[in-house]
């Protein structure tokens, strides 16, 4: 097959992400001496400042990992909880429905510098200044900034004008694509960290300690809890103050658990529990295993069969997942039999509940999303969907990481973009939106409540056979673990190596509830047009089929450890002209 770049091979190192200035800092680190944490924390600090209509420091981020000294992959929750006046009865009192998709309402603790700082104190090697370099250089003196983020900053030109002087301040005039870009106000908070690390003594855990109460409970903290007493016009198109403090802040750390975990096609695929939404990929695989033989790649009958345990997953997931949910029994062989069963020749409605309760929002086909009537979310194709109020969608970033120890990272920071609230002048960053993925319906394993994590959909993979791991992922919102099946059956099923298997046509489905602002339901079936062939059989059974750009589905990234050989192999999206792997 052919591809667009080939499949890297090496034995020291490998860093994979969706920017090439990110993947080329993460290498450098390995050049001098550090680990895959390190490297996988500086290619995320540099991701705040090059990709940040993508992430930033107010955003979270889970990720999946294994040391060398334990091949066992674990969970780093960098995920955010609720703050303590997050109630449903706040909301309502708003005359609130759902939680709007921008602002300081949809603001939750942001966990992914936490993340990262807590990763590189118990599993890193290098000091914190070392690591954050790369990103205030760039922060500092400038980096070139992307078509993407120009494009961003130009469709929210005018919110920022009217509604967001800060953020005006910091991203106006529109820069030039390839111009060099400045944030001097996250370098200074980068640098004021590192001091403020340093001063916790000589002891390199110390220091990384003293960074984390730095950020939660000093003037990281304080800055947050000042900017979310202002009140800011967001997607309802009223003015709303804050409910996130510095307490909320200093009660929160991020922290490490199990992964959810099960054997597919002979691999052993782990995912992030209940509050993402990564477990919809263990029942996706799962239920095409059932089906028995599993058709030619990127065939009509592939498409048809994983489209349709993909609405059947979906549909579970918004029914059972969320915060501290048991989702055991939507695992089980009987449960997985029974729902593969439901897949038949033709399409199948959106949304066919099994196991517990789907919101009645879903059920009833969506409801005003509050006095605006439109929100944003995370986009499924290149172009920008925007609101009335002149917002529009983020997306995600994602990272894979080995070293020549035998170290490997999966992670897939998000949050906290550059058009999800205002810039806090102080920080040179703003607050994430990810609140808005709770239901404001009691009842529900995803119901908001105080100090409690939002169901998202930020979803890195590990997968592990023979000796060999595999760590992958995907920005895209719903569309992570959809993009992810197509890979995984590419390379695990299929037998393409993992450059082929990201550049294998992409496809996805809309039909299931949105986890972002306004939680519309869809009905397409998006289908690159290099795989267009397609196209004519689907239709008639019965998908409604939209053709796109034949390079606009999905970022994926990946790379693979042979435990027994040291042998590393690593691959890119060439979609968005960004996203890269470097390693030797």
């Amino acid at each position: 097959m052919f591809t667009t770049r080939p499949e890297l091979a090496g034995t020291f190192g490998m860093v994979a992400s969706t920017h090439w200035l990110a993947s080329s800092s993460g290498m450098a680190v390995l050049e001098r001496g550090g680990n895959a944490f390190d490297a996988a924390a500086a290619a995320a600090f540099t991701l705040h400042v090059c990709e940040p209509h993508m992430n930033g420091p107010g955003g979270e981020v889970p990720a999946i990992f294994t040391t060398a000294t334990d091949p066992t992959p674990r969970v780093l929750c960098g995920q955010g909880v609720a703050p303590a006046a997050a109630t449903t009865e706040r909301f309502r009192q708003l005359g609130l429905v759902l939680v709007p998709g921008t602002g300081l309402l949809a603001a939750t603790v942001p966990g992914a510098v936490g993340a990262w700082l807590t990763l590189l104190r118990d599993h890193g090697t290098l000091p914190l200044r070392d690591v954050l370099g790369y990103a205030i250089g760039y922060a500092e003196h400038g980096h070139p900034v992307a078509q993407a983020v120009v494009d961003t900053i130009t469709t929210v030109e005018e919110l920022f004008r009217t509604h967001w002087p800060t953020s005006a301040d910091l991203w106006l005039p529109t820069p030039k694509t390839g111009g060099l870009v400045r944030n001097p106000a996250l370098a200074a908070t980068y640098r004021r960290l590192v001091d403020e690390a340093e001063a916790g003594g000589g002891d390199r855990e110390a220091q990384l300690d003293a960074a984390i109460t730095a950020w939660y409970e000093g003037f990281v903290a304080e800055a947050i809890d000042a900017f979310c007493r202002t009140e800011i016009v967001d997607d309802t198109g009223h003015p709303h103050s804050g409910l996130l403090t510095g307490a909320d802040l200093a009660a929160w750390r991020p922290g490490y658990e199990p992964t959810v975990s099960r054997d597919v096609f002979g691999w052993q695929v782990h995912k992030v529990g209940a509050w993402s939404q990564g477990p919809v990929l263990l029942q996706q695989l799962a239920m095409l295993e059932a089906l028995g033989d599993h058709p030619g790649p990127a065939s009509a009958d592939e498409i048809h069969r994983v489209v349709e345990v993909t609405k059947l997953a979906f549909a579970d997931r918004d029914a059972n997942f969320g915060d501290g949910a048991d989702i055991t029994a939507l695992l089980d062989p009987a449960y997985v039999a029974e729902r593969a069963r439901l897949v038949g020749a033709d399409a199948g409605a959106a949304s066919r509940n099994g196991l517990g309760r789907l919101p009645r929002y879903v059920l009833e086909g969506g409801a005003p999303a509050g006095p605006a009537g439109a929100g944003v979310g995370e986009p499924t194709l290149g172009g920008l969907e925007v609101s009335p109020q002149g917002t529009t969608r983020g997306d995600t970033c994602h990272i894979d990481v080995a070293d020549r120890w035998g170290n490997v990272i999966s992670a897939t920071p998000s949050g906290g973009w550059l058009q999800s609230s205002p810039t806090i002048p102080a920080l040179g960053f703003c607050l994430g939106s990810r609140a808005q993925m709770f239901w404001l319906e009691e009842g529900l394993p995803n119901t908001l409540a105080p100090g409690k994590r939002p169901r998202t959909t930020l979803s890195p993979s590990f997968a592990t056979r023979d000796g060999v791991q595999l760590s992958f992922g995907t920005p895209g919102g719903d569309q992570q673990d959809q993009w992810q099946v197509a890979f995984f059956l590419n390379h695990a099923v299929h037998g393409m190596d993992l450059q082929a298997a990201i550049d294998s046509p992409a496809w996805h489905t809309t039909a299931f509830a949105s986890s972002f602002w306004p939680r519309q339901t869809g009905t397409q079936l998006l289908l690159e047009a290099r795989a267009a062939d397609a196209a004519d059989e689907l239709r008639r059974r019965g998908h409604d089929v939209e053709v796109v750009d034949s390079w606009s589905l999905g970022r994926m990234s990946a790379i693979s450890r042979d435990t027994e050989t040291g042998l590393l192999k690593a691959a890119a999206n060439p979609r968005g002209m960004q996203g890269y792997a470097v390693g030797r």
